[in-house]
């Protein structure tokens, strides 16, 4: 496939993704930025939810890392079942009772100030990586397959795509996202089928064959029964189940969205019916990387590796797709690619913004500002977190040795751990806390977890931390948070 075919179809499919953002963004304001207008449809939030927890780690990583760790990332998304019932029975019940704009604002009732805006930074924080992190991987993809070619530095590549998501979002925020993910959902999962489809036809399989090629390769293995391994079934079950809670329920960019819904019950019947889409497609999504190396192995193709040899697992899928496929499957998979990666950052500038406006400027509810300065102060701070944005992407292209999908995750267990810890404690117990000293205690908790995670080696007898992290992070939080609460008194 041609770099100018590529090009081509970024252009195509970005104009197309800006019609949609120009229809539903007239008339917006501020409430349609930060809550919709609390009038989105249920069933569009679940179906551009999909889009927006898949992005471009599930495109990418997840085929490619089933080369090394097999499907044991099963084993994470059946513990995600029981997270999202959490998040469907106990959160979101929460976020409606209180009528909360900011998620985070809960803290605030319950805690006091500190608590509150500990629970925001860390957000902040955690969302500005995991966004770098995942669009990182879809503008590497094409940094490497087209403009290292072109001689355009990928500098250049994240400024294009980020100002190109700046400006979809710019006016609408989440009134917009609910349809412009709806639309990449679409082409991102066609282009996931149709790679399948094609894989298929190159190993003259049907879809008895497919089952029995799958399940008798070497790459199906589910259940992991080691402790000492990472992907250790109780690791990464219950890791998946916390991971779900604090990625999505204690997120602000995910519940942004559900708390746009008119009411509980249709945010909760996005939640349940998102559930048990988001485990077919990741089943889909797997098989799909098993095929992958099935047809790699018969084919005798050539992966891309690193300087120690090892085959580098995020090129795996871009490979096969671009250079093997035909015409045909590499338009699909572009713009699937960059299906991917718009969902990556734009309801993750949006909810940071809406974040920092809200939980530390109190522009919702300032009367002082009139709506037309609290719409440029919004715009400043849109475009603030754009260009930090940039500068973590740049900075993770410089560091990045490991499968994102890995990186991703390590990083939640440190960053949304005191979020699970503080959410944990202010539901369920009613002790208070001492207000001021709950930020040293969230920034104690990770610290102490990646000690252990550095030395576990050494000091648990070989054990190797996994997603459980998250787990332990918040536990931590947790006994933090009761060390510093009040005596209570009868």
């Amino acid at each position: 496939m041609t770099s100018n075919l590529i090009l081509i179809c970024v252009i195509v499919y970005s104009v197309l993704l800006f019609g949609v953002t120009w229809f539903t963004s007239r008339g917006a304001d501020n409430e349609s930025f930060f809550v919709g207008n609390r009038s989105s449809k249920w069933y569009l939030v679940a179906y551009g939810m999909i889009g927006a927890s898949l992005s471009g780690v599930t495109f990418i990583s997840v085929p490619g890392a089933v080369g090394i760790a097999q499907f044991s990332y099963l084993q994470v998304i059946l513990g995600y079942l029981l997270g999202y019932l959490v998040i469907a029975f106990v959160l979101l019940p929460l976020y409606y009772r209180l009528n909360l704009t900011s998620i985070y604002s809960y803290l605030l009732q319950r805690f006091g100030n500190y608590s509150y805006k500990t629970g925001a930074f860390f957000f902040i924080l955690s969302r500005t990586i995991g966004a770098a992190f995942r669009l990182y991987i879809v503008v590497n993809v094409l940094q490497i397959f087209v403009f290292d070619g072109l001689g355009i530095p990928f500098f250049v590549t994240v400024s294009i795509f980020i100002a190109l998501i700046l400006l979809y979002t710019y006016q609408g925020g989440v009134k917009t996202i609910v349809y412009t993910d709806t639309l990449q959902t679409t082409f991102m999962l066609l282009s996931m089928v149709l790679s399948v489809i094609f894989i298929m036809d190159q190993l003259n399989l049907n879809m008895d064959d497919l089952y029995n090629k799958v399940t008798d390769s070497d790459y199906s293995q589910i259940i992991f029964k080691d402790w000492k391994l990472k992907s250790f079934f109780p690791k990464q079950f219950f890791g998946g189940m916390f991971i779900a809670v604090a990625m999505t329920g204690l997120d602000q960019e995910m519940m942004q969205k559900n708390i746009s819904c008119k009411t509980l019950g249709d945010a909760q019947k996005n939640v349940l019916s998102f559930t048990f889409v988001l485990l077919l497609v990741n089943i889909l999504f797997l098989i799909l990387g098993a095929l992958l190396y099935i047809y790699v192995n018969e084919s005798h193709i050539n992966l891309m590796v690193d300087v120690h040899g090892k085959i580098i697992s995020d090129n795996v899928f871009p490979t096969i797709a671009l250079n093997h496929l035909g015409t045909f499957s590499a338009v699909f998979f572009i713009i699937g690619l960059i299906s991917a990666a718009y969902p990556s950052a734009d309801g993750a500038l949006t909810a940071l913004t809406s974040v920092f406006c809200i939980d530390f400027l109190g522009l919702k509810d300032d009367r002082s500002k009139t709506e037309e300065g609290k719409t440029k102060i919004r715009h400043t701070v849109h475009l603030t977190f754009a260009a930090i944005l940039l500068l973590v992407i740049v900075i993770f292209k410089l560091i990045n040795n490991d499968a994102v999908i890995n990186n991703l995750f390590t990083w939640a267990g440190y960053t949304y751990g005191p979020l699970l810890g503080l959410y944990a404690f202010g539901l369920f117990t009613k002790k208070e806390v001492h207000d001021k000293f709950v930020p040293l205690i969230c920034i104690l908790s990770p610290i102490i977890c990646i000690l252990l995670n550095e030395n576990s080696n050494q000091l648990f007898n070989g054990y190797k931390f996994g997603f459980e992290m998250l787990i332990l992070n918040g536990a931590f939080t947790f006994i933090g948070l009761l060390t510093i609460s009040k005596k209570t008194t009868s």
